[in-house]
């Protein structure tokens, strides 16, 4: 067993991290490239496509269950070169539905894990997304108890974990910030001076993939969330 660390502050991100999320958009995406059935197009060409419309509106207008409706009918409008109509704009509502009210499933240890990390840190939660949404999530985990202040923001990039910091007056350079994707996770709260905790999720969103420098010591990678207690 590594020697535990003794880290002021360890920053958790939320989904795909502590309970699955995205691969419930996967699902809709699949059944939406079923129902779209394109002439010329797979399944791929079509994904791609999706997936532009997706990295736009997330700078636009941010993420969650509103957003990812809206690329959808943006998708079908620019695939099909027409305004899409009230039957299909309901028929991908349709699809959607799973999204709404869906029951929050932990990741297997989450709550256990926390439990016994909050005895010896202080732990905050960080999280992007539509705050209406994300808070309805945080409520129904359960979990929110464990952390001294839980933080829905518009993104996660370097000046968010320089904000963080400020915030809740820690160095950087004590705390960890553990999640799954490169892209929001582990790049920036590196580039701010933070320490990090990878934990890979095979559903982790296409747009949150990026490339880590393997030689960075300043990043730990676990297998699963439960790992957290044999360093911390």
């Amino acid at each position: 067993m590594e020697q535990r660390r003794d880290a002021n502050v360890l920053v958790f991100d939320a989904d795909d991290t502590l309970w699955e999320n995205n691969v419930l958009f996967e699902r809709v995406i699949d059944d939406f490239l079923a129902w779209l059935d394109h002439p010329t197009l797979d399944r791929a060409e079509i994904r791609a496509v999706l997936d532009d419309i997706e990295r736009a509106n997330a700078v636009a207008h941010g993420y969650g269950s509103k957003v990812f409706l809206r690329s959808l009918g943006e998708c079908l409008e620019r695939l099909r070169e027409r305004p899409a109509t009230e039957r299909e704009r309901r028929e991908i509502d349709d699809l959607c539905a799973a999204l709404v009210g869906h029951k929050v499933e932990l990741m297997p240890g989450v709550a256990e894990t926390l439990d016994e990390l909050a005895t010896r840190h202080e732990l905050l939660l960080l999280t992007k997304g539509e705050r209406e949404e994300q808070q309805r999530k945080l409520d129904a985990s359960g979990l929110l108890h464990h952390f001294r202040a839980a933080h829905i923001v518009r993104e996660k990039d370097v000046d968010t974990y320089r904000w963080l910091a400020r915030e809740h007056a820690f160095e950087p350079a004590t705390a960890w910030m553990i999640g799954n994707s490169p892209k929001s996770d582990i790049l920036p709260a590196r580039a701010a001076g933070m320490n990090a905790v990878f934990i890979p999720n095979e559903n982790t969103w296409v747009l949150e993939h990026d490339e880590l420098e393997p030689t960075d010591s300043g990043v730990i990678r676990l297998a699963a969330f439960t790992d957290l207690v044999q360093h911390f």
